[in-house]
């Protein structure tokens, strides 16, 4: 039985409100690849949510530019979003695996802090 869409895009919204709740969690504690990475899923997450909303059978991809254009393919509104959100797609994979970067050393200390999320201008509590 195929889930109601406004059920489906609330539960995908909670669960990108929760991952935003764990990024200021994990900045908070100085783990800010992992909080880059959780920006980047919450990011993803309330797009898809979205999409969900709308019908959206199934909603494939992690590219939140990528979903941030079908989004804006339904509502217009969402196509201002794309290049504000786009940066966040460089935090996918970087800040997860050593060998990420042209850089030796480990991701979480050569993302440099809050430098990187400040950059982005996202903003945690």
């Amino acid at each position: 039985m195929r889930p109601d869409p406004k059920a489906e895009g609330l539960r995908w919204l909670r669960q990108a409100e929760h991952d935003l709740s764990d990024a200021d969690y994990s900045r908070a504690g100085g783990r800010y690849n992992l909080a880059c990475f959780l920006c980047q899923q919450a990011a993803g997450k309330a797009l898809k949510a979205f999409l969900y909303s709308q019908g959206a059978e199934q909603v494939l991809g992690h590219s939140v530019a990528e979903l941030a254009t079908e989004c804006g393919n339904l509502d217009g509104e969402f196509r201002a979003l794309k290049p504000k959100a786009a940066p966040l797609d460089h935090y996918y994979l970087p800040t997860r695996y050593p060998n990420s970067l042209p850089v030796s050393g480990l991701v979480s200390v050569r993302l440099g802090g809050l430098g990187v999320i400040g950059g982005l201008g996202v903003r945690l509590a």
